[in-house]
Formats: C-alpha cells, sequence, structure tokens
C-alpha cells in the first residue's frame, strides 16, 4: 500500500487519476476514512466487498457533481433542497453534519449492479472536502464506505486500519487521525423525509 498525503497527491495527480480509477484505495472525507473505488466498475466494487466482508450491504457513493445527481436520480423539488446543499456540512438537531441522501436512482446503469444489490435508491453525498474535487476530476462516483471490515471499528489512523484492509488496497490518501463520526442518511425516497444520524 502506498501512503500519500495531500501534497504529494497533488504533485503526482495526473498520475494517480489513472491509477484510482483502476484501483481499490482509502481516502479522507469531511467524516472519516473511506475506502472506494470507481463505482461503475463491478470488479473493484466487488473487491471492496470482499475487503469488507459485506455481501449485502448497500454501499454510498461520492458522486462528482450535484449535475450527475440530478442527471442519475429522481430529484424531487423536496429532494433538491437537499440536493444544493450537498458539498458542505449541514445543521442538524444544532450539529455540523456531513450527509448522504438516499434518493430512487433512475438510471439504473449510473452505477454497477453489485452497488446496491436488489434496490432502486442510491445513497449519494459530496463530501465538504478537498477530496469532492479528485472525484469531479476522475468524472465517476466512487464508492464511500468506512475503511474497516462490517462491523469493525472505523480507521482513524493508519496504526489502526486493519490487516485485510491494509493487504487489499493499492493506496492510501492520509492527512492524520481523524474522529469523525460517519454521515447522517437523508431519506428522500419516500413522501416523508427521514433523518437518521449514525
Amino acid at each position: 500500500m502506498r501512503v500519500l498525503n495531500k501534497t504529494e497527491f497533488e504533485q503526482q495527480q495526473r498520475t494517480l487519476l489513472k491509477e484510482l480509477k483502476n484501483n481499490v484505495f482509502i481516502y479522507p472525507t469531511d467524516s472519516i476514512y473511506g475506502i472506494g473505488c470507481d463505482a461503475t466498475n463491478h470488479e473493484l466494487v466487488e473487491k471492496v466487498r470482499e475487503l469488507k466482508n459485506s455481501t449485502l450491504q448497500p454501499f454510498s457513493i461520492i458522486a462528482p457533481s450535484k449535475e450527475w445527481v440530478r442527471k442519475h436520480c429522481d430529484v424531487t423539488p423536496q429532494a433538491e433542497e437537499w440536493v444544493e446543499q450537498l458539498g458542505r456540512l449541514i445543521d442538524i438537531d444544532g450539529e455540523r453534519r456531513a450527509v448522504s441522501l438516499i434518493l430512487k436512482l433512475k438510471n439504473k446503469k449510473a452505477v454497477a449492479h453489485n452497488v446496491n444489490p436488489g434496490k432502486d435508491t442510491i445513497s449519494v453525498r459530496i463530501p465538504d472536502h478537498w477530496f469532492a474535487s479528485v472525484v469531479n476530476k476522475l468524472g465517476v462516483p466512487v464508492i464511500t464506505t468506512s475503511a474497516n471490515p462490517t462491523g469493525g471499528d472505523f480507521m482513524t489512523s493508519l496504526e489502526d486500519l486493519h490487516p485485510r484492509i491494509k493487504r487489499g488496497v493499492q493506496y492510501c490518501i492520509y492527512e492524520g487521525e481523524k474522529k469523525g463520526n460517519p454521515s447522517t442518511l437523508v431519506h428522500l425516497d419516500q413522501e416523508e423525509v427521514k433523518v437518521k444520524k449514525r
């Protein structure tokens, strides 16, 4: 596993963007470290599932842009208010939180079918973090799920990265210890909006 900080990544960005599109990697967000890959690549998504020991768990994605969300998801006028706020922390019950929006997926081919097996919804986010611009440059959605085996502790630093995850990823973009929480889920796939903290 090759570890890079933000400066190193930016200096080698042209080459690394190609590498990220073809590999599984760990990256920072506005909440915790994520493990991900190109969400349109069935084989890479399957590798993330194997590393996490997760067979049916639906995965969230980082969208490359709000336009991508509007193009591929069913964005109602009510949902549009939330979509417009993607890319920033949102005040929920007096606390600034990262959010993931659960939306109906109108274009089933927008992501690999094993991203959210058997469902017609997708969990979408854009972090309030510089890595969101990397996903934008990649031009494809990226799987975003915590960098740990299912049921295990979240990765907060390189020291507590699970050995199996470490062996299975090619790159780790690292910016020190993180103490955030997973994003808050906002269900916009039904008539009534439901907000669920994790």
